[in-house]
């Protein structure tokens, strides 16, 4: 039993092979099945699409590459994590990219996903349980849509629109992150470190999605040319469509940039406001007390002949005029604006 879309499964310790064929007239969907079997009800006749949840059984991924006659550099890039890349080989074609579900904890929550297609089939071979893939799968079994009357490289171009409609949502939540940080900022006259924090981390999430999103437009590129055969003609209007949404995601992603530096500058700015607040309350209460430290300093000589001092109202008068000195300083600050 399959996962819901978007739930993929933290558990990378289950493998799960299935089998979806189908033409316009035919559908047969096979959830779990064993390597042996599964390769056995491949059918040339119809679109196979065989899908590996799970790469660390050597020797299931090892059947299907010999069934399939893939090169043993492909199936290590299968089995290791890679930038989104696509290369061609005299029976097929291969494509890998980073397929992104959500954002937890300030953590992009993503798995690698690679597809390889040939004539009459697609193999896609997943890190973990669970994608993106499930309104899809249900879509070909009712015959919705156009896919049951294409071949494979149209249903690789479905399943990467998919993938990369999904990466909106990432950078959507982005987007969110950006605004609640900034209204965190303004809204607390101290920022603390934590603002600092969110900002660091979500410099690491815009990397990270940089890091996937270049090379998968150079990627998809590649695939608009392709001259191999294996991307029908009629259908490079629909990759060539999935590149323009790469780019535009990349001037997204851009703009989330300047934004981030942005915020960084704002945190920056906040504080020196902040501290400059602080020095000025500072140095107004100590020009307040300047002439107070003065008055107190003369009368704390200790002079013999100073009249003052034998006088019985001088000490009421001295507190008297320290208290107008004090008061005819803060209203003159109050006149200036100064605080």
């Amino acid at each position: 039993m399959r996962k819901k879309a978007n739930e993929p499964s933290s558990d990378k310790s289950r493998i799960i092979l299935e089998l979806l064929q189908y033409d316009e007239k035919e559908f047969a969907f096979y959830p779990d099945l064993e390597v042996d079997e599964l390769l056995k009800k491949k059918q040339p006749n119809l679109v196979n699409w065989i899908n590996l949840d799970g790469l660390q059984d050597k020797v299931i991924i090892d059947k299907i590459g010999e069934h399939f006659s893939l090169h043993s550099l492909l199936l290590e890039d299968i089995t290791s994590e890679h930038q989104p890349k696509v290369e061609e080989y005299e029976e097929y074609l291969f494509f890998t990219l980073k397929m992104l579900y959500r954002i937890e904890e300030h953590t992009i929550d993503y798995e690698q996903i690679s597809f390889v297609l040939g004539k009459n089939y697609l193999l896609s071979f997943q890190e973990k349980e669970g994608d993106l893939f499930g309104p899809f799968r249900d879509r070909i079994r009712l015959d919705q849509g156009r896919v049951r009357k294409k071949k494979a490289d149209y249903l690789l171009y479905r399943l990467i629109d998919i993938i990369v409609d999904n990466y909106y949502t990432v950078l959507d939540a982005i987007g969110q992150q950006i605004e609640q940080i900034e209204e965190e900022i303004y809204k607390e006259k101290n920022p603390s470190g934590q603002e600092f924090k969110k900002i660091q981390r979500l410099k690491k999430e815009l990397i990270f999605l940089r890091k996937a999103l270049y090379p998968l437009r150079d990627a998809m590129s590649k695939l608009v040319k392709d001259e191999s055969g294996f991307i029908d003609s009629s259908n490079s209007r629909f990759f060539n469509d999935i590149y323009n949404h790469v780019a535009h995601l990349i001037d997204s992603l851009d703009t989330y940039k300047d934004l981030t530096s942005g915020l960084m500058d704002i945190y920056i700015n906040t504080l020196n406001t902040r501290m400059n607040e602080v020095m000025k309350v500072l140095t107004v209460i100590s020009t307040i007390f300047m002439p107070l430290t003065f008055i107190v300093g003369v009368y704390g000589m200790n002079f013999e002949f100073m009249p003052e001092l034998h006088w019985h109202f001088s000490y009421p008068v001295v507190l008297g005029v320290m208290a107008l000195v004090t008061l005819a300083m803060i209203i003159y600050f109050r006149y200036k604006k100064w605080f």
